[in-house]
This record gives structure tokens, C-alpha cells and sequence, in this order.
């Protein structure tokens, strides 16, 4: 089986599909086989990993196993805090390609900023002479305030063209949304389903689920799509993974948007990791 995932293509050109598959904690044999499942009977086209999770071997063997063509797809990865200095990012980036065994990454991240350590400037420019030099198709950040990427412009030239930031019910990033959407920086959610039982069990969710058929996950789902976010689920299940992809039948109305948008708290931040003052390494 396989699912017609709309697309968003981004201000450097790229067409991305507008749901993606989260890999975090999938590694060895079992997550390649679970990544593998997805892309190719699940229709999964965009996969997500990162230097950190330990698991870019594993992607590319999944993409390896799988009969979808290479260029099909869209492989991302993100650079880590340790490696942020430009020479450093330079052998990061190389290593990310050798330990997946690919040619390329079609999405490159830097994974936080740091901005205490303020390396992600030379880091961007690390990003930059990738792409040059096609190892990278296109370059973006995850978790970067407006004022960190107002300063990645101002020192390069270049601007992200996505940033990967946390984006759930309980912490909706209103504004930061709103910002990015005016600076043509696209939207991707991670933890989109807030990474809790918490969210499953929210009644306002489960009476919105319950009108349209859907579980509370595809409704959450389909409210970052409507929002004009790219959400990442992860999950090793086939059946959640069938059901998370499967969110293009329907539609939530404005009140329904409104009443889930409604859900956030002023600490809706899962783990408490501010962009401005955490660091990851």
C-alpha cells in the first residue's frame, strides 16, 4: 500500500513531502527493516536522522534495502554542538555521508545553536561550501530564534530555507511560526505528537477525533499539516506508521484548529530545552 503525500517545496527549490518519518531510537537490523517497511509499502519518502541519534548507518542501509530510487527520496541529517566549528562541521558532514554510505544528504541541519558556545555561524558557512560542493542539496537549522537566523543572513548571505523546531499542541509557537512563515524559512515539527500519553488522553482531542473517524494522532497530525508545518512522527509500529501518513482525507475545521491551537501552555516545552539558553552537544 502506498499513500499520496502532498508537498511543499522550499525557498531554495527543493519539494519535500509534507510528512516525514522520525527515526530516533530505530537502529540496527529491526530499525532498517522498520524504516525499509515504511518507504516501501507505506509510501514514507522523507526520513529524518541526525548525527546524535546514532542511526545514519541505519537509514542508509534502509534506503539501500529499499526498491524506491535514491532520488526519490529525501534523507535528512543534523550536525552536532561538539562539531560546530567550521573545520570540524567540514569532517562531520563528510562522516555523516560515511556512516550512511550515501552520496549525499538532500536536508542538512544544525541540530541546536549553541549560542553561549557561538559557533553556529561558522557552522552555517561549513553548510554552505557542503552544498557547494553537492554533498548537501539543501541546508537548514533546528530550534534557531529569529535572532539566530537573522544573523546567519547577516554574516553569509544565506538564509535557511527550513527550521525544525518543537511544535505540539501544548507548545503551538504562535509567534514563531508566524515569523517564519513572513521570512519564507519552512515549518518542521518535531515531537509532533508530543512525545506523552498526556496528549492522548486530552478530551477536546479525543471529541475532535471522534467526529471525523480519526484517532487523536491523525487529528494532531493533520492539525500541523493545516498550520503549514512538516511533521516527523516517529514510530516503529507499521500499523502506527500506516495511521500517521494517513491524514489526507480529511479536513479539521477553523473551530477545530482554533480549539487545538487553544491546548498550549506557557510551559508546553517537553523537556524544558530553551533554544535561547540549552545546549546540545
Amino acid at each position: 500500500m502506498s499513500n499520496s503525500v502532498p508537498e511543499m517545496t522550499l525557498h531554495d527549490g527543493l519539494t519535500i513531502p509534507a510528512i516525514g518519518l522520525g527515526t530516533y531510537n530505530l537502529r540496527g537490523n529491526q530499525g532498517a527493516q522498520s524504516i525499509q517497511f515504511a518507504i516501501d509499502h507505506l509510501g514514507y519518502r522523507l526520513i529524518d536522522s541526525a548525527y546524535n541519534y546514532e542511526n545514519e548507518g541505519t537509514v542508509g542501509e534502509a534506503v539501500r534495502r529499499s526498491s524506491v530510487q535514491r532520488d526519490e527520496l529525501v534523507i535528512t541529517s543534523k550536525l552536532p554542538g561538539r562539531y560546530q566549528e567550521y573545520e570540524k562541521a567540514v569532517i562531520a558532514i563528510q562522516e555523516s555521508l560515511y556512516r550512511a554510505n550515501l552520496d549525499y544528504y538532500d536536508l542538512y541541519l544544525i541540530h541546536w545553536p549553541n549560542p553561549k558556545q557561538n559557533h553556529y555561524v561558522e557552522a552555517w558557512q561549513a553548510l554552505i561550501d557542503a552544498k557547494k560542493q553537492g554533498f548537501i542539496r539543501s541546508i537548514g537549522v533546528c530550534n534557531f530564534l529569529p535572532e539566530h537566523i537573522e544573523q546567519l543572513e547577516k554574516e553569509t548571505g544565506v538564509k535557511p530555507c527550513l527550521n525544525q523546531i518543537e511544535l505540539h499542541p501544548f507548545f503551538n509557537q504562535v509567534e514563531q511560526r508566524k515569523w517564519l512563515k513572513d521570512h519564507d524559512v519552512a515549518i518542521q515539527s518535531w515531537s509532533p505528537l508530543a512525545r506523552a500519553n498526556e496528549v492522548l488522553q486530552n478530551v477536546t482531542l479525543q471529541t475532535i477525533a471522534d467526529a471525523h473517524f480519526k484517532s487523536i494522532s491523525q487529528v494532531i497530525l493533520r492539525w500541523h499539516y493545516q498550520l503549514g508545518a512538516i511533521s516527523i512522527p516517529k514510530s516503529a509500529s507499521p500499523e502506527r506508521q500506516l495511521e500517521n501518513i494517513s491524514i489526507f482525507d480529511f479536513t479539521l475545521t477553523e473551530e477545530e484548529m482554533i480549539l487545538i491551537s487553544g491546548l498550549t501552555r506557557s510551559d508546553g516545552r517537553i523537556n524544558n530545552q530553551d533554544p535561547a539558553t540549552y545546549e546540545e552537544f
